[in-house]
Formats: structure tokens, C-alpha cells, sequence
């Protein structure tokens, strides 16, 4: 099996379509990252997702909608929910609710919950609209290796695993969706931060928004959501973080080190030097994380050293997948 990409045309999207309804695979385009997607009310098919990624079965899936009249399908939503919804979706925010019988065992890892959400991505919501059903997608990579943002990215990784990619380009974001547990509306919980900040859901709920005790999920547990392991979007190349990389240490590095600054440092060239944005702006920082440890992982460096976001918000989604990444 060696997957083939499709660019979003009408004739294509039909053809993907068809292949989600047959309860095949199709890797696919959202504004986070890509997803590798099955028909979500599919047990069989999102077993699948399950072999192709090697993803263990504790690590529940992420349900997309198109629209919200969908939502009461897959998930028992209450108020808080709904509030979030109107306000955020089409979005990269996911809520955690109570599931109905419409979703198995296998997408929720045996909880009674479920997590869900409206992508925002043109190409997939026309891709959603078509098939007709909610779509299963986690990230379309083996597990616990660094996300994909592009489809070469998912080509890379499960091109021998899959049949289907659709082209959408680059993921506008570059970082996974903020996840809330909403099971209980008068007590949320952001589990995972994303470009939707813990200040903005807040702000829309009228309440704090607090997050669980620091203790990871463990591995041989099942999880409330995607994400929460300790070590995930890991490349295979060590990496070290650092509040602030020091321009000095730089200098006098080893070759086989990688340093990888968040803005373009001054008076600092090497061909082992990095950045993520010129300026350090966050939101170009989040855009290229993925891309840019990939390819330092792929370019045979000893050891890659990292800089730490500064500031609030969005800082805090990049500042997780990096502590992620650099656990052991």
C-alpha cells in the first residue's frame, strides 16, 4: 500500500468522500494540524486509525463535525458548551462532553465521554459536508512522533500505512486544539491549552476556567483526551529546553548541536543556528515549531536545544508540546 495525495478539487473530494463512507482512511487538512480521519460512527473503520498509527487503544479520538446540529449526535452538550461552541466554532477548540451510543468504545478509549469539534479548514468542512458523517481524526503520524503540518509530513510517516491524503497546504496554526472538559459546565477544565487561550474561554463563559492537577496520564491508563501523555510530539533527536538560549553558548557549541531560538538572534550565524519567527511573534512560532523540529530531526544533530516561549497565551500551547517533546 503506498498512499497517493489528492489536491481539493470537486471530483477528488467526492472520490474521498466515498472512501470515508467505505470505512477506509483519509489523512486530511485542518487549521491545527492533519488529521488521518475515519467514519466516526464506524467502529471497524476507526480501529484502523488505531493500526495505522500504532496508537495505543487508551488514547481516545477527537470527533469532527460540520455542524452543530451534529453535535447532539455524537455528545450530550449543556449550556456551557453550546455558549463555547457559538462563540469559537468553526474553531480549533475541542470540548470534552458526555457521549451518546452513537459513539463506540473505540473512539472514547471505553470512557463515557467523548471529545469533539467543528474544524475550521475550507477543504475538510467540504470534505465533512460530503460524507455526510462525523469524522474521527487524531494527528496523521505514528504515534508520539512530532505532528504533521503539511502533507509530505503525512507522507513521511504513514505513506506505507495509508491510502488517501488530501492536500490542503500548510496548517494555518501549527499547534493541536485547545481541549476543555466540560462534563461538568459549572467547573471547567482546560486540559490541553491550544491558540485558544484559557483567558478568552473565561472571558466567554463568565467563570474561571481552571486546569487539572500536573500529574500526566499515565500510559497504561485510559485518558480523558488526546495529548495529556508526558512525553508526545517527540522527534527522535534529544531535546534540551532553555528558558532563554544563550547566544554565547551558541558560539561555542559543537557542530553535531542544533540551537533552535524562538526570535532571530543578533549577531549570531551558524549552520547549526535556528529560529522560528524573525521577530519571535507567537503566532509565526507556533506556525513553524512542528516543521522546524522535524527537520532538525532529520538533519543528524546530536542533541537539539530549544528556547521557551515568553509571554502569556498562545506561549503556553507552544510551552507544552515543547515540555512534551523533551521528556524521557
Amino acid at each position: 500500500m503506498t498512499a497517493r495525495t489528492y489536491r481539493g478539487t470537486p471530483r477528488n473530494l467526492a472520490l474521498l468522500a466515498q472512501a470515508l463512507q467505505a470505512g477506509e482512511l483519509v489523512a486530511v487538512p485542518t487549521e491545527t494540524v492533519y488529521g488521518l480521519a475515519a467514519d466516526a460512527l464506524d467502529a471497524r473503520a476507526c480501529r484502523k486509525i488505531f493500526t495505522a498509527k500504532g496508537r495505543p487503544a487508551n488514547d481516545p479520538l477527537i470527533v469532527h463535525i460540520h455542524a452543530l446540529r451534529q453535535l447532539e449526535l455524537v455528545a450530550r452538550p449543556n449550556s456551557a458548551a453550546l455558549k463555547l461552541a457559538k462563540k469559537f466554532w468553526p474553531g480549533p477548540l475541542t470540548l470534552v462532553l458526555p457521549k451518546t451510543e452513537a459513539i463506540s468504545a473505540v473512539v472514547s478509549a471505553g470512557l463515557p465521554s467523548v471529545a469533539v469539534r467543528m474544524p475550521a479548514h475550507p477543504l475538510f468542512r467540504r470534505l465533512l459536508k460530503l460524507t455526510g458523517v462525523p469524522l474521527a481524526a487524531p494527528s496523521a503520524n505514528r504515534f508520539g512522533y512530532v505532528s504533521p503540518t503539511t502533507a509530505a509530513h503525512v507522507y513521511e510517516g504513514l505513506g506505507k500505512k495509508i491510502r488517501y491524503i488530501l492536500d490542503g497546504g500548510p496548517a494555518q496554526i501549527g499547534l493541536e486544539s485547545t481541549i476543555v472538559d466540560l462534563r461538568d459546565p459549572l467547573h471547567p477544565q482546560l486540559l490541553r491549552p491550544g491558540a485558544i487561550t484559557r483567558t478568552a474561554l473565561s472571558r466567554a463563559l463568565g467563570r474561571p476556567v481552571g486546569t487539572p492537577a500536573s500529574t500526566p496520564a499515565r500510559v497504561d491508563t485510559a485518558q480523558l483526551a488526546p495529548g495529556l501523555l508526558a512525553r508526545h510530539y517527540s522527534p527522535r533527536t534529544p531535546v534540551t529546553l532553555h528558558k532563554q538560549l544563550s547566544v554565547r553558548a551558541a558560539a561555542i557549541s559543537s557542530a553535531d548541536e542544533a540551537w533552535l531560538f524562538i526570535s532571530r538572534p543578533a549577531r549570531l550565524r551558524g549552520e547549526n543556528i535556528f529560529w522560528l519567527d524573525a521577530k519571535g511573534e507567537l503566532g509565526g512560532v507556533a506556525h513553524t515549531l512542528f516543521a522546524t523540529l522535524r527537520r532538525l530531526d532529520r538533519s543528524g544533530y546530536r542533541r537539539i536545544h530549544v528556547e521557551l516561549a515568553r509571554g502569556d497565551g498562545l506561549a503556553a500551547a507552544i510551552n507544552d508540546r515543547l515540555r512534551r517533546a523533551a521528556a524521557r
